[in-house]
Order: structure tokens, then C-alpha cells, then sequence
């Protein structure tokens, strides 16, 4: 009997325990509260009501959102906008724990304690922001300020030689990724301070960024390029289309030209520039002492020029030759010829300022002016001599076609001549100055006859006999050299 009473105790016990333990599980699975030391997106809600936590949760979210940021161009500028964070592409999202806490509590028994008992202690908040939208709204309020690209200062040299400056401008643009990096970073650091309302609002400058020309007028003015110096024209009104055409290529490659302080000037660089941009046409070239056809004739014309223009304004010629015949154009000992890989023309810029070559060819005029800087009380003339002439050889040669014994003049011969200039140096209270700057050389031209040696009636079936080229001899120096092209491109 005793027995049965333990046994029977024991089962109670059980039955108690069972009954104790149970109760305790579905305590413990059927909370209405938020497990102890959970967080969500930074703040404690542990323990709360799961309604209250999803309340505060959105509101939260909803702080988030209505944060306001106010852009200003400038520290005080009355240029401002302010939009809510939401507006500019925010979205702070409590979705996730939301819907944990909604299943705490559902399913079996079993079920919701499991849930409970591996429930999340820590949830981020999600957030996105939306730049390309926080990027458009930014321009359609100051896209204008981006409209404009920089302008360089311009040197303006009217007809009349007068010289004007046209300023600089700026452009800018707006530093947006800078603008957009700034931006996130208050919205995320707002929200990791789990206090919205501290950071509900937020003032930032537009970063502008300014865009500066690679020419300001300070610059052009330092330059010293204060007046015309000199000015120089010749006259190509008889020259065929094609040396007509590549004078004024030539005088168009070398417009503008700027020379800095000492600079020399490279003939053949105008040459290059003019041969890449416009080409040359077919015009008479000299080729060892004789016009023939060829490609470039005329580009000595303008170097001739230029070479007056130097003269006159008192600088330092560096490397000048002389055509082998006289040109029509100029006065020998004048002129400044140009041989491809052979003879160049180079002048230095002896001032201590730039110079910008202008020229231009209109109603078949070439005119170089020389711009910078140069006394008014100071003046170059130019003086061209003639020391010797030089007499045409007589060149005879026997001709089948004539009539024997009769002589025909095929080519007058041509006086050469040997020449100095020199160049005076006039400036007020002192004496004229007078200085050799060349001695040049041009070539006599033979004089050709054909001496007759055949029949009467003979003309239409000989061939008419052509005088041997000579050897080169450029500038009269008497050493013969490979054949010479003058004022032409090879």
C-alpha cells in the first residue's frame, strides 16, 4: 500500500513538473514582446512591445525621410533650395524587421520558441539614395552655371594697326561627385546616430569648380607687343594663278606667327605648315640659274618680304641668301631666296619683347607687318649697291636646222651683278650708323647663238640642238654644286 501511495506520488510529481514546464514554454513563445538586447538600425528596442517597436521603428524611418538639406551657392548666398531627404532620393527601409517581429508568436508551439530563442539580436537599417535622381535635381536648378566653356583672352589687330584686348572668361562647373559623396555622408551618419532629430537638418555650398582659360589677358599684355614696328609690301599683280596661289598660302601659313624674346624664326617651318594646310601649285621655279616649270614658285616672295620687314626693324638676321638671278619684285641684293633642305631664311628676335608677324595678300599685294616693340625715336634704311658687273659669256652652237652659215640670237645674255647693302641706323642725337649686312652675287645669263649648218629647206627635218645644262654655281661662288631649286618645293 505504501508502495502504491509513492508510485503515486511520483507520477503527481511528474505530471506537476510536465505541466510547470509547459506552461513555462508557451509563456515564453507567446510573448507580445521583442526579445531583450535587440537592435534595429541603432536602436534599442529590447523588450518593447512588438506594436510599439514597429511604431517606432517608422517613425524613425519616417524622421529619416523628412530630413531636409538646403544647398547654397556661396556661405551667404540667397541662391539656396532645401528638399527633404526623401525628395532627393532617400529611403531609409524597416521592412526587414518589421516583418520578423510580425512572426514572433506564429506556428506550433514548438515553432515560436525556436523562432523566439534564435531571433536576431541586431537588424541594419537598409537605406539607398538615389544620385542620379539627387543629380538631376541639382542641375535643373543650377545647370545653368555649366553652360559656358572658358574663353582665352584675345590680341585684336584692326586694318588700321591699332591693337585692342578682348578679356578672358571663366567657365564652371559643378563638383557633383564631391556634392553627391557629401550629401550620402550626412544621410548615413544621421542615421547611425540614432538621432534623427538632432540631425534633421543640414546646410551645404555648392563646390563650383572654375575652369580657367589657358590665356588671360595679363599674359597677352606682358608680352610688350605695343605697336607696329615695321611694314613691307610687294607686288605679285603679274604672276600666273598658280604663284599667285602659293604666295598667298604661304602668307596665310605665316600669319600670326609669334616669335618669343630671342626666338629665331624658321623660314622652313612657314613652308611645312603651308605645304600640310593648303598644298602648292605648279608655277616657275629657278633650277641652276634658270626658270623652269616646278611646284612652290612664289614662296620666296614672301620670304623676301619678311626679310624687308626684319631689315627695317632692326633685327638680327641669322642666316640669309640671295636668289641666283635677280628677282622682279624686288631691288638686288634685296631679296631672301628659300631652297628646300638646302638654304633657309632665319631672323632672330633681338628685342626684349615678342613680335607677331601679320601678313596678307589682297589685289595681288603681299604685305608683312611686324608687331611689338620698337623705339619711334629709331629708324632703319636700306641701301642696295652695285660694286661689279658681271658680262654674259657668249655661247655658240651649231644648228642643222639654219641655213649654213646664217647665226640666230636663240637668248639675250644678261648682265650678273655683285651687290652690297647695307643698313643705316638713324636715331635722334646721334649719327647715322651704317652697316654691311650682305654682299650677294647674280649670275650673268649667256648669250646664246645658233651658228647654221645645213641645206635650204632643212628646218622641219633637223632637230633644233639644246645648249648643255651648266653646273650649279649658287650666289657666283664658282664651285660647281648638285642642281639648285629656288623658290620651290622639292
Amino acid at each position: 500500500m505504501k508502495k502504491l501511495h509513492l508510485t503515486s506520488i511520483f507520477v503527481f510529481a511528474l505530471l506537476l513538473a510536465a505541466s510547470v514546464s509547459w506552461g513555462g514554454l508557451t509563456y515564453y513563445a507567446e510573448q507580445r514582446t521583442v526579445p531583450a538586447g535587440v537592435t534595429a538600425g541603432g536602436l534599442n528596442i529590447g523588450g518593447l512591445p512588438i506594436p510599439e517597436a514597429i511604431k517606432l521603428l517608422s517613425d524613425y524611418e519616417q524622421a529619416l525621410g523628412a530630413r531636409e538639406l538646403t544647398v547654397a551657392t556661396g556661405s551667404g548666398g540667397s541662391d539656396r533650395r532645401t528638399w527633404k531627404a526623401e525628395e532627393l532620393g532617400y529611403k531609409a527601409d524597416i521592412s526587414e524587421v518589421r516583418e520578423a517581429l510580425q512572426q514572433l508568436g506564429k506556428g506550433t508551439l514548438w515553432e515560436a520558441a525556436k523562432y523566439r530563442y534564435h531571433f536576431p539580436r541586431t537588424f541594419e537599417l537598409a537605406q539607398t539614395f538615389n544620385q542620379a535622381l539627387f543629380e538631376k535635381l541639382i542641375r535643373q536648378q543650377w545647370g545653368w552655371l555649366e553652360q559656358n566653356e572658358p574663353k582665352d583672352a584675345v590680341r585684336i589687330i584692326t586694318d588700321q594697326d591699332d591693337i585692342f584686348y578682348e578679356p578672358e572668361a571663366e567657365a564652371y562647373r559643378i563638383e557633383m561627385s564631391r556634392l553627391s559623396a557629401d550629401v550620402k555622408s550626412w544621410l548615413w551618419l544621421a542615421a547611425d546616430s540614432k538621432a534623427p532629430a538632432e540631425q534633421a537638418a543640414y546646410r551645404t555650398e555648392l563646390p563650383i569648380l572654375t575652369l580657367s582659360p589657358s590665356v588671360t589677358l595679363e599674359q597677352l599684355k606682358a608680352q610688350g607687343v605695343e605697336r607696329k614696328m615695321m611694314s613691307f609690301t610687294t607686288d605679285f599683280a603679274a604672276s600666273a594663278e598658280g604663284r599667285a596661289y602659293n604666295v598667298a598660302s604661304t602668307a596665310a601659313a605665316l600669319d600670326n606667327w609669334l616669335l618669343a624674346p630671342g626666338e629665331v624664326f624658321d623660314y622652313s617651318k612657314v613652308i611645312r605648315r603651308a605645304e600640310e594646310k593648303y598644298g602648292f601649285r605648279e608655277a616657275p621655279v629657278i633650277l641652276n640659274g634658270k626658270l623652269v616649270p616646278g611646284i612652290g614658285g612664289g614662296i620666296c616672295q614672301v620670304s623676301s618680304t619678311l626679310y624687308n620687314a626684319a631689315l627695317r626693324a632692326g633685327l638680327e638676321i641669322v642666316e640669309r641668301r640671295n636668289h641666283s638671278l635677280p628677282v622682279s619684285y624686288l631691288p638686288v641684293g634685296q631679296d631672301a631666296t628659300y631652297a628646300d633642305g638646302a638654304i633657309n631664311f632665319r631672323f632672330r628676335n633681338s628685342t626684349d619683347k615678342y613680335i607677331i608677324i601679320r601678313a596678307s595678300s589682297a589685289g595681288r599685294k603681299l604685305t608683312v607687318k611686324l608687331f611689338g616693340k620698337m623705339s619711334e625715336d629709331v629708324q632703319y634704311r636700306i641701301e642696295s649697291v652695285t660694286v661689279g658687273t658681271l658680262s654674259p659669256e657668249v655661247q655658240q652652237l651649231q644648228d642643222p636646222a639654219l641655213p649654213a652659215g646664217t647665226r640666230k640670237v636663240i637668248a639675250p645674255g644678261r648682265n650678273g651683278y655683285v651687290v652690297d647693302t647695307f643698313r643705316v641706323t638713324l636715331e635722334n642725337g646721334k649719327p647715322p650708323l651704317k652697316e654691311r649686312i650682305s654682299r650677294d652675287t647674280y649670275r650673268a645669263q649667256p648669250t646664246v647663238i645658233h651658228i647654221g649648218t645645213g641645206k635650204a629647206g632643212s628646218a622641219d627635218q633637223a632637230p633644233v640642238p639644246q645648249p648643255a645644262p651648266a653646273p650649279s654655281t649658287p650666289n657666283g661662288s664658282g664651285t660647281p654644286t648638285e642642281p639648285l631649286l629656288e623658290d620651290g618645293i622639292s
